[in-house]
């Protein structure tokens, strides 16, 4: 059973969990908290993006939700990545076991809204159950103009995904590895 099958009840700490210096237990996870994308370690992207893949997997089954509202390739789209990270944070907080117990009907409310918003994002984006874009791009006066956009097939959404994660966290890498390089040894300031 995953952990979106069902909200477990609160379970009191097992004996043997040994607590921190703050008094909670190691195994025991944090609350909730925004992910800012941009912000993010390698490492914690990585972390983020399985989590997040894993419950919109779950919100799509569970409600039934069609590719005009929550398409396969909403990964490649900054604006569904935060409105569903928004959404997934949303959902955690609600059902939290600490939460008052008409939390969930806020979110419900809000979900419906988020559903609305989600439709105009894919709309906008133009990205379809079976084949993918870049969101189109308007230039402002001075800028260079918006390069052509092709649709692209993708035949394997899950292959896609986990490319496309890896692809973020190598970038991600790579920054941290170039700014670590960029600092000086003795001092620990940038060179």
């Amino acid at each position: 059973m995953s952990e979106y099958d069902a909200v477990p009840d609160a379970d009191e700490p097992e004996p043997d969990d040994e607590p921190t210096q703050d008094g909670a237990a190691d195994d025991v996870p944090g609350l909730p908290h925004p992910i800012n994308w941009n912000l993010l370690t390698a490492t914690d992207a990585e972390a983020e993006w399985l989590e997040l893949n894993k419950w919109v997997h779950w919100l799509r089954v569970t409600y039934g939700l069609p590719a005009s509202v929550l398409p396969p390739f909403w990964h490649r789209h900054s604006e569904l990545v935060w409105e569903l990270s928004a959404l997934h944070l949303h959902w955690l907080s609600a059902y939290d076991s600490e939460q008052e117990g008409s939390a969930p009907l806020g979110w419900h409310r809000d979900f419906a809204e988020a559903r609305q918003r989600l439709r105009d994002w894919v709309a906008a984006c133009g990205t379809r159950l079976d084949r993918d874009r870049p969101t189109r791009q308007t230039a402002w006066p001075g800028e260079e103009p918006a390069e052509p956009i092709e649709d692209i097939t993708i035949p394997d959404r899950e292959e896609d995904f986990v490319a496309w994660m890896h692809a973020d966290v190598a970038a991600r890498q790579q920054a941290e590895d170039e700014f670590y390089a960029s600092l000086d040894p003795s001092t620990g300031e940038v060179r």
